[in-house]
């Protein structure tokens, strides 16, 4: 399991340890620190044995998403690393809401609310997509870029919905796809094009150029229109189907790239062009 090196975040000038794991995609945070700055201990020890203690009561209380946490070596406080109790982001705002805290509180309230939202998003789908768009604004996209990523969301779920007719499964299955129109039409998987454009947890389209947000929508509306034809059988028919229509944006950004002298495929991300407003 491939880590990066630990590294240090500040909350309320306390230190919380934490490291990428680059295989699973994921965030993995220190307990310890966390526990300890929610439940201000004074020192590493307490916080120890105030998360032994919790840990404890979890366990008696049949809650297996914390107690089954990992161990990882990150750096103690004498300058070794050592190996400590860590759990994803996912964990991590579980075990926030068990832990009786003022500073946790905020969380929790942030938590209900996004629990909310998702509860009237199953009921009207429009919010979802409404809510999407105030996001974009909020970090700075520009309207054309949003426009586009809106209409790559919609033609991402006619693809999908292609995908679920064909009894493919929704879980390995569908990163498998995803994967196989990426390599054909880009030349990378998801994750060697996120590495490409130097993203960890970051959401690869929404830091995509225009022209690279066309070309993977034209790799899925073709996509699309071919499984609509040939109503195809499972996961092999599928990736068939995926990889045909991934070709067509494989020819389209062949010819960009022969007529521009450039790659099509970007090393810009939303983060390093400066500002949000992809061109």
């Amino acid at each position: 399991m491939e880590k990066s090196l630990s590294k240090i975040k500040l909350f309320e000038e306390q230190q919380i340890r934490y490291v990428w794991d680059e295989e699973a995609e994921k965030w993995w945070w220190s307990i310890i620190d966390v526990v300890g700055i929610l439940t201000e201990q004074q020192d590493d020890m307490t916080a120890r044995k105030y998360w032994n203690k919790l840990k404890q009561r979890l366990k008696e209380e049949g809650n297996e998403t914390v107690t089954n946490c990992h161990q990882l070596k990150l750096v103690a406080l004498d300058g070794k690393m050592r190996l400590t109790d860590v759990a994803d982001t996912e964990q991590i705002l579980r075990l926030i809401q068990s832990v009786p805290s003022k500073k946790a509180e905020p969380f929790k309230m942030w938590l209900a609310k996004v629990g909310s939202e998702r509860i009237d998003e199953t009921v009207d789908p429009e919010l979802s997509i409404e809510r999407a768009i105030q996001n974009y604004r909020k970090l700075g996209y520009s309207e054309n870029w949003i426009n586009q990523r809106i209409k790559a969301i919609e033609v991402r779920k006619a693809l999908t919905d292609e995908w679920d007719k064909s009894g493919v499964n929704r879980n390995n299955e569908y990163a498998a796809l995803t994967d196989l129109m990426s390599k054909t039409w880009s030349g990378m998987t998801t994750r060697e094009y996120k590495k490409h454009k130097g993203l960890k947890k970051e959401n690869l389209r929404d830091n995509m150029t225009n022209t690279e947000l066309v070309l993977n929508m034209l790799a899925e509306v073709a996509a699309t229109d071919i499984s609509i034809a040939r109503q195809p059988n499972g996961f092999n028919e599928s990736a068939e189907v995926a990889k045909e229509g991934a070709k067509a944006a494989k020819v389209a950004r062949q010819q960009i790239e022969k007529s521009t002298g450039k790659s099509a495929v970007s090393k810009l991300n939303a983060k390093n062009t400066g500002q949000r407003r992809l061109k």
